[in-house]
């Protein structure tokens, strides 16, 4: 059980309203966290023999909506087990993703990968993956494919979390894709946790930013739960990839408020550091930066939750897949 204090992350300062983000944008940021935490949250109350638990992103979103609002439609995107956030922000629709995790034919894949194998050509996101760095082993391969296909000026977003980074092909990954200048944008969702063990047990230092200095990357590790943020970081980042054509890494330093795997009763995890960290939870701080008042909030959250309720009862009426 951990006892440490929160890291302290190398932050780039938040955009203000009315400077680098209008009002209405970081509006839109907050529904978009709001719904990909309605999203999990239904699917953890749902949960059932015929509807298994999943891996949750409950405390990430502000990763998920910063970086992939950065990206532009030509990009690739590779993720995790904790894929709902990437996917969501990415343009994916609730309803087809449920019907996905309950296996049904109107989702994504027809039903037939679950929570964790998500894929959708549509909007460029060529896999989840469930084996922890398995991106990582593909991502570079998908990048040298767009430099040298039809869309040179795609690049790839590859998401991962800090338990990734502790295998070696994440050292792989980053040396093959500097040494051929692959266009791969590296996004660490350092949430401090990898499955049941913290990271300070894993790791001798505080951030993955710092082994990758060696191959030359440029990398900078981002407040990840503050949206503004990791949005103003994720766009210098891209724009510098596409035009230099060479890898960059993100860090962002995040939470996971819930457990491994639904359900989790969490014993491991020390409530001093759990309590310390639900206090800068990213939907709350975006709200505080709107100066919404928790009356708003609440109803905010109150019609996002209500779409997503009709989104998980209209997956649940879909036929299911034809035998073959």
């Amino acid at each position: 059980m951990s006892t440490n204090t929160l890291p302290t992350p190398r932050e780039l300062p938040a955009a203000p309203v009315g400077n680098a983000a209008t009002a209405s944008t970081v509006s839109s940021r907050l529904d978009a966290m709001l719904q990909i935490r309605a999203y999990e949250q239904q699917l953890i109350v749902a949960a059932s023999p015929s509807n298994p638990g999943t891996c949750t992103s409950v405390g990430q979103e502000a990763c998920a909506v910063g970086v992939v609002a950065a990206l532009g439609p030509q990009d690739k995107l590779l993720t995790n087990h904790r894929s709902a956030g990437h996917l969501l922000a990415r343009g994916a629709d609730p309803e087809r993703l449920f019907a996905e995790v309950l296996g049904r034919a109107s989702g994504y894949c027809g039903g037939h990968s679950g929570s964790l194998h998500i894929s959708v050509k549509a909007l460029g996101v060529v896999l989840t993956s469930t084996i922890v760095g398995g991106g990582l082993s593909l991502a570079p391969g998908v990048a040298l494919a767009q430099k040298l296909g039809a869309q040179p000026e795609g690049i790839t977003a590859v998401f991962f979390g800090d338990g990734a980074a502790c295998q070696g092909i994440f050292h792989e990954a980053i040396n093959l894709a500097a040494t051929w200048r692959l266009p791969i944008l590296f996004v660490c969702e350092n949430n401090q946790w990898q499955a049941y063990v913290h990271r300070r047990e894993t790791m001798p230092g505080e951030h993955v930013a710092d082994w990758v200095q060696g191959h030359g990357l440029v990398a900078e590790v981002v407040d990840g739960n503050d949206v503004e943020a990791v949005h103003a970081a994720a766009v210098q980042a891209v724009a510098a990839i596409r035009d230099s054509g060479r890898p960059r890494l993100l860090e962002l330093t995040t939470y996971r408020q819930r457990g491994h795997f639904e359900p989790d009763d969490q014993a491991y995890v020390c409530a001093t550091e759990h309590a310390q960290w639900l206090k800068r939870d990213p939907i709350q701080r975006q709200a505080e930066r709107l100066m919404l008042s928790a009356d708003d909030l609440a109803r905010r959250e109150a019609g996002v939750r209500g779409a997503i309720e009709q989104a998980h009862a209209a997956a649940l009426a879909a036929p299911w897949p034809q035998l073959a």
